[in-house]
């Protein structure tokens, strides 16, 4: 049985904090859980004390379910057990037990139970004014701390009093048990921050959100301003994956091979830059031969061509590299861009009418940008920077001493940590004026569209400033945003400063006691200011990878955006035989709690027209779209041929209706593209029969560029007429076996929809039809005529059927003649006032 010795043992002392090359293993071993118990004890206590007199229980329901959070508490409890393990197992040994190690694991083991304590409290209890998410910051510091000392070991690899030699049973066992601290209190710390057992939004918030009227069930604070950047990080990264690797091209697959190869290059050629700068000022110093200073100084000045005029300088590799890279970013870019606006077109009617152009255009640019910017940082930065403060660190700890190692490694802990915690600080501001950049534009966008209608109302004043206050809002948030930066910059200096002063002035004194030679000070200045400069960057890189997943968190909306009309599973093409449409008890509504259509129900045999009349809101138009699929009916059921749409492609459906729309938008193209839209194989000849019948050829002549006109934006260029004719030539030139005619003569005047009419009527000659129709004058020859009310069928029937019923179509009917009769009137009146006005003109000039 082992008793308890000295407490430092027989070769060492409590005073000696350095020996044999590494830390004292008595010196260490009581500063690590003093240093733990006070953070655990004295102020876990104080928030133990708050949480019990201030905090409240946390209804169970407003706790998320969490594995993670289940495995924070198995790894605190196995952390717990190694060390009552690692006593219990020096003590079974024999001979006789260093004090520092019975005070190491019992302070350890109190301070981790007093951990354990405080994550299930913070589960159970919250402060009622905590505005804050995750975990308190005792905890997270405690976490941090611990997993700092176990990398703090790294310092004393040299040192035989250490177990990294496994040379020896007891070393064997206290290498298993700092592996299993490391491992634990690193899972620890990674995961702490992300807090899965705790709710992620202020617990008084989730009970007011539960409590309050949730009618417009949108929440009280915006979900993404208190996320955190890295919210649903794995999400993102597969996301981004298949941009990653060029897949299909074993050409660019090679070139992002021989860039990392590259990229490893440059690490073995920054550790050798400054090895050979030293050479060249000791063999300056030591009067070597000319022959071997010259070859020193050649092999140094073709080192520093390979890398550049220093550590992030373009050098002949860096530029090499980067022309290399050209290709994969290219096919990253295209391939974003090309699943987005794919993405997008096969998004619902309903999202496409409350989308902003403005606000979606925003985020396509960023997003896009940002995925090369993400790709660039992480490959060819943050990699990179991390494997040259690694390489430091072993190089200073092995060539000079340890001192060194565990400056630099201080010094990277303290500007890591304080980088992180200050851009996760900024992250709203930057979120914030992204928000503000995407209403600027917005507005910008749909002000520009709508021109004609700030024209009508003398406006251009109230856009102007209008648009000026969403830009003043927007710099307000972009100053905070510069503002904050310029702050984690200073912070950054002042830490990188510290450092090198501190290592300069440690390799100094060695230099000044003959232990160095003027050249290791050289070479520890230059590699220490060639290591700084990335990790300089390391913060601009965290910054702007944190600033790449904020811009891309819209573009991952568009992405997650789902359709609402979706093809089944087994869906097939749609087997056209005659063209019979047939609406059974068909129900459907925009929005919940108001229907449009209530129990519809009607058949059109092949090669019939039905016109669909009644009042505005009726219903006429959702028939057409639900026919064309744009939405799918909530009750009941739509077929063509006897098959359920619902159940075909959408795109062999469509493939088989045309539809000339009431308002008719077009291409910002020329006349002749935008008729061949309707089929683009077809060929000129084609295209111009189609305007013929359309009744727009000759006016498409009389123009001076012919087919070749420009629109212009929304085909505002031309009048409504001709706008509707050209939407008539495009259906015509598809050629459909159903057509949806939705008011398609709506904006032409009377000669002109009577030739619209003549011609339709040849398209539509032995095709199913479909009208919506306004002027019941153009539906008079329709085989049924459906007059719709509040959603559901009135009457139905032919026209002279429904006059003779005398009900709601008569009356429709009745009003629009007294109204032809009216304006014809009031032509004659005018003609007459014209002649009255002539006559005396003309009597007097017989005079």
């Amino acid at each position: 049985m082992a008793v308890v010795g000295s407490y430092c043992g027989d070769d060492s002392s409590m005073h000696e904090a350095w020996l044999d090359g590494g830390l004292s293993p008595c010196f260490y071993f009581t500063l690590v859980p003093t240093v733990l118990l006070t953070l655990s004890f004295f102020f876990g206590t104080f928030h133990c004390v708050c949480y019990r007199r201030y905090g409240t229980l946390m209804e169970p329901k407003f706790i998320p379910r969490s594995r993670l959070y289940g495995l924070q508490l198995g790894v605190s409890a196995v952390l717990l057990l190694q060390f009552v393990g690692g006593v219990a197992w020096r003590a079974a040994q024999g001979g006789a037990l260093p004090g520092y190690v019975l005070l190491y694991g019992c302070l350890s083991a109190l301070g981790w139970v007093w951990a354990i304590a405080l994550l299930r409290l913070e589960r159970r209890r919250v402060l009622v004014r905590d505005r804050t998410r995750g975990h308190s910051t005792v905890l997270l510091l405690f976490w941090a701390v611990a997993f700092s000392a176990e990398n703090l070991a790294f310092v004393s690899w040299a040192s035989p009093l250490w177990w990294w030699g496994l040379g020896t049973t007891q070393e064997q066992v206290d290498f298993a048990l700092w592996l299993v601290r490391y491992i634990g209190t690193g899972t620890l710390f990674i995961i702490g921050m992300k807090a899965p057992g705790l709710p992620r939004r202020p617990y008084m918030l989730l009970i007011n959100e539960d409590e309050r009227d949730v009618e417009h069930g949108q929440p009280l604070l915006g979900g993404t301003e208190s996320q955190s950047t890295w919210k649903d990080f794995g999400k993102k990264v597969r996301l981004l994956v298949p941009y990653m690797w060029p897949r299909g091209s074993i050409l660019l697959q090679g070139v992002v091979l021989i860039c990392l190869c590259l990229l490893g290059l440059e690490r073995v050629i920054n550790v050798f830059v400054p090895i050979y700068y030293k050479n060249i000022v000791n063999e300056l110093s030591d009067g070597t031969s000319w022959k071997t200073l010259a070859t020193t100084v050649c092999v140094y000045v073709l080192l520093k061509f390979l890398q550049g005029g220093g550590a992030g300088a373009s050098g002949f590799i860096s530029n090499l590299r980067s022309f290399m890279w050209i290709r994969v970013q290219q096919y990253t870019n295209r391939v974003v861009q090309v699943r987005l606006f794919g993405h997008l077109h096969s998004l619902s009617l309903r999202w496409h009418l409350g989308r902003r152009t403005g606000d979606v255009l925003r985020s396509i640019d960023r997003g896009t940008s940002s995925i090369n910017s993400l790709l660039s940082y992480i490959v060819f930065s943050i990699f990179p920077t991390i494997a040259d403060i690694v390489i430091a660190i072993v190089y200073f700890t092995s060539y000079f001493n340890a001192w060194f190692g565990l400056i630099v490694f201080i010094c990277m802990f303290l500007y890591l940590t304080l980088t992180i915690i200050i851009t996760e600080w900024r992250t709203k501001y930057r979120r914030d004026m992204n928000t503000q950049d995407n209403n600027a534009k917005s507005k910008a966008v749909d002000s520009l569209l709508n021109f004609e209608t700030v024209k009508y109302y003398n406006a251009e004043g109230y856009e102007v400033n209008r648009f000026q206050d969403a830009i003043l809002k927007y710099q307000l948030s972009e100053w905070k945003t510069n503002a904050s930066l310029a702050l984690l910059n200073q912070t950054q200096n002042v830490i990188i400063g510290s450092g090198l002063l501190a290592g300069s002035l440690l390799c100094a004194y060695f230099v000044t006691e003959n232990k160095f030679q003027v050249g290791d000070y050289v070479l520890f200045g230059t590699y220490i200011i060639q290591l700084y400069t990335p990790l300089n960057w390391f913060g601009t890189y965290y910054r702007m990878i944190q600033n790449s997943f904020i811009d891309m968190e819209s573009m991952f909306k568009l992405f997650t955006e789902e359709a609402e009309v979706k093809d089944d599973v087994n869906a097939g093409n749609l087997l056209f035989k005659q063209g019979k449409v047939e609406f059974e008890n068909v129900h459907f509504s925009y929005v919940d709690g108001k229907e449009i259509l209530r129990d519809i129900s009607f058949t059109v045999m092949p090669g019939q027209t039905m016109a669909l009349v009644g009042q505005s809101g009726s219903g006429k138009s959702t028939i057409i779209r639900l026919l064309f699929r744009f939405y799918d009916v909530q009750g009941g059921c739509v077929r063509i041929d006897g098959q359920d749409i619902s159940k075909v492609k959408q795109s062999s459906l469509r493939a088989h209706i045309g539809v000339v729309p009431q308002d008719t938008v077009l291409f910002n193209d020329n006349i002749r593209d935008n008729i061949r839209y309707g089929r683009i194989t077809a060929s000129d000849q084609e295209v111009e029969e189609a305007a013929q019948a359309a009744d727009i050829h000759d006016k498409i002549l009389a123009f001076p560029e012919g087919y070749d006109t420009q629109v212009g934006e929304r085909g505002l260029k031309l009048s409504g007429g001709e706008k509707q004719r050209v939407a008539i030539a495009r259906t015509i030139l598809k050629a459909p076996q159903i057509i949806l005619l939705d008011e398609a003569t709506s904006a032409l005047d009377t000669q002109t929809e009577r030739n619209i009419q003549a011609s339709l009527a040849k398209v539509c000659a032995n095709r199913t039809t479909i009208v919506v129709a306004h002027r019941l004058s153009t539906i008079i020859g329709a085989d049924q005529i459906l007059v719709l009310n509040e959603g559901q069928i009135a009457e139905r029937g032919r026209h002279d059927e429904l006059l003779a019923k005398g009900g709601l179509y008569a009356d429709m009917w009745l009003k629009q003649q007294q109204a032809l009769d009216s304006d014809s009137a009031s032509d004659t009146e005018t003609k007459d006032r014209q002649t009255e006005k002539l006559q005396p003109a003309a009597g007097h000039k017989s005079h």
